[in-house]
């Protein structure tokens, strides 16, 4: 799979533009993007230009914290996929898992898989501020509730994704739940080493920076 279909192509600034997710959409209709990945209050309007083009529309859910309440967190991804959302990136509570609330992260994740119903649910897990046994613990939550993949960040905490934390990440769902590496992504090279680490998908707002790399690469 060429490295255009791997790309969330993404834009969750709190002082985006219409015009700047207009421009997110075509780019993404252009590069052939899996998707565009925006704020909820932008679903409505990504979905009318992408209609008729294979780029999905994804949002994020519970964001970037991830303490809102169960409730609300369900009501958000009614709202979305109501919108036209294919794809919810949720965030976990990250505070509750930290604490070990293991049936409370797993009601969460399930309550909104049930809401996503037949669509993609990705589950944000902000490795940067877990421990490796908080994120196997997460994984597991994430198995346990049939969620869609584990991705490692919101790109608004402390760091990004990590190659390492990438392969610890696919070490423990294998090939049932697939890796969305997401973060600090800014070349190429390092979207390559996410790939070649586990990494089904790379969220980035520097997608077509990462395909011009990609295109020189090519010609060496």
């Amino acid at each position: 799979m060429k490295l255009n279909k791997y790309i969330d192509h993404t834009l969750l600034k709190p002082d985006a533009s219409f015009k700047e997710i207009e421009k997110l959409c075509h780019e993404a209709i252009d590069f052939n993007f899996a998707s565009v990945c925006v704020n909820p209050c932008f679903v409505t309007k990504a979905r009318k230009i992408l209609v008729g083009s294979d780029v999905k529309v994804c949002t994020v859910i519970g964001f970037p914290l991830g303490a809102n309440t169960i409730e609300s967190k369900v009501f958000e991804t009614q709202d979305a996929i109501a919108n036209g959302a294919d794809e919810i990136d949720m965030v976990l509570n990250i505070s509750f898992l930290k604490e070990k609330q293991v049936d409370y992260i797993v009601r969460e994740i399930t309550e909104i898989k049930k809401a996503c119903g037949r669509h993609t649910l990705k589950v944000i897990i902000e490795t940067c501020l877990l421990e490796n046994e908080e994120k196997r613990m997460a994984c597991d939550c994430i198995k346990t509730a049939n969620a869609n993949f584990v991705k490692t960040s919101t790109g608004f905490s402390k760091s990004g994704a990590t190659v390492d934390d990438v392969r610890l990440l696919k070490s423990i769902v294998g090939d049932r739940i697939q890796v969305k590496a997401s973060g600090g992504i800014k070349s190429y090279e390092e979207a390559m080493e996410m790939i070649d680490a586990g990494a089904d998908r790379i969220g980035t707002s520097r997608g077509i920076t990462l395909i011009e790399q990609e295109a020189s690469f090519t010609k060496e």
